[in-house]
């Protein structure tokens, strides 16, 4: 049987760095039983990994596109990938 497991790698634009956002996310993945990492990238936007349920997935690319109160966002890449089963948590890396 085919692992539930999949991947979504993720990159999110706009008034993000500084807003509390990796830690916003960080929660709600955990929430959502889902793991992977968070980070900040030096040309201001936040990339992320997540690996579960596709909807789980879902749920929180769909919150990321709204974000903290604090955020603004303006942009969000998705790329769908095999999930690796590689991480055991959700972490807020870099």
């Amino acid at each position: 049987m085919k692992s539930s497991v999949i991947r979504a790698h993720v990159y999110i634009q706009g008034r993000v760095q500084g807003v509390f956002y990796r830690d916003w996310t960080r929660k709600l993945a955990q929430s959502l039983g889902l793991t992977g990492w968070v980070r900040n990238l030096e040309d201001g936007r936040v990339e992320a990994i997540f690996e579960g349920e596709r909807k789980k997935i879902k749920e929180i690319i769909d919150s990321c596109k709204k974000g903290p109160g604090t955020s603004s966002v303006s942009h969000v890449d998705v790329i769908w990938e095999e999930g690796t089963g590689e991480f055991k948590d959700f972490a807020i890396i870099g």
